[in-house]
């Protein structure tokens, strides 16, 4: 049974033409009726089947608007990087004791950033990491010795994307709290890492078909594909 706050939100705008983003995002924060900051959260999918394969995506970007979401980082390093890490931020750092602790299903952290050298231990942690997306990857910059970059980007608005068997992404550009151009900001920068990867990928045609925009609580918008100025 509907409340009576989403009985008074718009009806079937899934049925409006596409509107741009700067257009949309005005109207949604009018939508968010609740008491908390709701976020703005996209939802694409793309063309992932084509001819020779299916597209896989995974990459991350630092949102130049930035991120509401608090992450708790958790670092795998030697010894002599630990202090390191925990200056950075990192709320979890160890060593061998941490990769006994996570193959028990000990896993406390919303990123997990490893060393090169400790990642070969790590490595057989697959069936542990992997389903919760949270093997370190050195493409995503997870698996580095600068961990300190590691830790500020992951804390200071990096985002991954990547699509479900179905084709379908899910990311959030930021909170209603966010002024209307850092929202923009967060959204051009999406789009232009996917522009990246269908380049990377030899995608043929448009990679995303069909794109829309929600808060939180709130009803969604088609969106009008293309960058927002």
């Amino acid at each position: 049974m509907s409340s009576k706050r989403f009985k008074k939100l718009p009806k079937k705008t899934r049925d409006l033409l596409s509107e741009t983003v700067d257009k949309l995002i005005p109207i949604l924060k009018e939508n968010c009726t609740t008491k908390f900051d709701e976020s703005l959260d996209l939802s694409l999918q793309i063309n992932n089947k084509q001819k020779k394969s299916e597209v896989n995506i995974r990459t991350v970007i630092n949102l130049p608007g930035g991120s509401s979401k608090k992450v708790k980082v958790g670092v795998v390093c030697e010894e002599n990087k630990s202090q390191e890490a925990k200056d950075a931020g990192a709320e979890i750092v160890g060593g061998d004791e941490l990769v006994e602790e996570i193959k028990s299903g000990n896993i406390n952290f919303d990123k997990l950033i490893c060393t090169p050298s400790m990642m070969v231990k790590l490595s057989k942690l697959g069936k542990v990491l992997g389903p919760k997306g949270l093997m370190p990857n050195p493409k995503l910059g997870s698996v580095t010795n600068n961990i300190k970059k590691a830790i500020t980007d992951a804390k200071s608005g990096q985002v991954e994307i990547r699509n479900d068997k179905d084709g379908n992404i899910g990311v959030s550009i930021g909170n209603k709290s966010f002024s209307d151009d850092k929202l923009i900001k967060n959204f051009n920068a999406i789009i232009d890492a996917l522009e990246k990867e269908k380049s990377n990928n030899s995608i043929k045609g448009d990679l995303i078909k069909q794109a829309f925009i929600t808060s939180t609580m709130g009803v969604s918008y088609k969106i009008k594909l293309g960058k927002s100025i």
